[in-house]
């Protein structure tokens, strides 16, 4: 059962940042929520002023010091996810990584060795879990509702004709480019409907003018009878679907884009009546034969359901509940990325080999 969370203690919380991840999805998640209390905002940069009632410190290590606070949220340019991560849990809290987990794979071990040696949870916020368009997707894969799936094509794109300026997303840097950026997400959504992949070949580039990270991806990864493609570029101004999925029984398109994050930036409350329910003209569409009966029209969506990660944070916190997003995935998605980079750099299908037992 879970803990009744009106009752138990409610875990204090530290963000490292209030940029657009800290003011947009975490902050208010987190106010939401009856089992956290923020306690603490790391503000870096004195421009952004922090618009919420919280404590703001200047100095991460009055965080790490401080013994009321037991979860540390790292949502900071990616390549410092590894050292501050690190750091909150050798200071005995736990942790949340905004995605992605780390740069690397050896970093990503290194945190869930420090994780385990400290007997801390560590996480990684794969918010896209809990998109409304993805359970739905999930649960037609889980009811073979297409019959025998042959193909997936997953899409997250964005129309950004221009490189937007002062920011480290579109700086050279270790962990920058979209493959980490948005590729983290469909990569961690492909693993969690079909585990891993036997081979990965994917193309990496740039194609606006002046670039300095990589802004399109294409993406084949190789199942046993079936590939799932993974795409995502910055020049798309006409969406297409976002899933595309065929089977030996019929196909699913799924077109738009979960509410949720707009409704965070719209100042919804989270959880409110309605939240997470998409209107039914952005119903996909099912055109399939199921148990002999055909069926072709719109398919509900289930509703998104952020707080479902938050809700299980604190499960695993307060009753050792196993974590939704476990450690190990976030490296899965890691070491995908990895290997979609040695692919566009050898522009050849990699091998994924099964991990030797640690």
């Amino acid at each position: 059962d879970k803990v009744n969370r009106m009752t138990a203690q409610k875990i204090n919380t530290a963000l490292l940042s209030y940029g657009m991840s800290g003011e947009v999805f975490h902050v208010p998640l987190l106010e939401a929520h009856t089992g956290f209390d923020v306690t603490a905002i790391l503000q870096r940069n004195a421009t952004k002023p922090v618009r919420h009632p919280y404590r703001v410190v200047g100095d991460y290590k009055e965080i790490l010091n401080d013994p009321s606070v037991e979860l540390v949220i790292v949502n900071t340019p990616n390549e410092t996810h590894f050292p501050f991560a690190s750091d909150a849990l050798h200071a005995g809290k736990h942790v949340i990584v905004e995605k992605p987990f780390t740069v690397t794979t050896h970093e990503a071990d290194e945190l869930m060795a420090v994780a385990g040696k400290n007997n801390r949870i560590l996480t990684v916020f794969q918010n896209r879990r809990w998109d409304a368009d993805f359970l739905t997707v999930r649960k037609i894969v889980e009811g073979a509702l297409l019959g025998k799936l042959v193909e997936c094509e997953i899409h997250y794109d964005r129309y950004r004709n221009y490189i937007e300026a002062d920011t480290w997303k579109e700086e050279a840097k270790p962990g920058t480019g979209i493959l980490y950026n948005l590729g983290s997400h469909l990569i961690d959504q492909a693993l969690v409907l079909f585990g891993m992949p036997g081979y990965v070949d994917a193309r990496l580039g740039i194609q606006r003018p002046g670039g300095r990270v990589d802004d399109f991806f294409d993406i084949r990864m190789q199942y046993d009878g079936f590939f799932v493609i993974l795409k995502s570029s910055y020049l798309v101004r006409e969406q297409g679907p976002r899933f595309i999925l065929h089977g030996t029984e019929g196909s699913f398109l799924k077109s738009g884009i979960d509410p949720q994050e707009q409704d965070l930036k719209d100042k919804k409350i989270p959880g409110s009546p309605g939240w997470g329910v998409e209107p039914k003209e952005w119903w996909g569409k099912l055109n399939t034969t199921v148990d002999g009966k055909h069926f072709e029209g719109p398919y509900e969506t289930v509703p998104g359901n952020y707080l479902a990660f938050y809700d299980n944070v604190y499960d695993a916190v307060r009753a050792s509940r196993p974590l939704a997003v476990k450690p190990e995935e976030a490296r899965d998605v890691i070491r995908l990325i990895e290997a979609c980079q040695q692919s566009n750099q050898d522009r050849c299908a990699v091998k994924i080999r099964p991990l030797r037992a640690q």
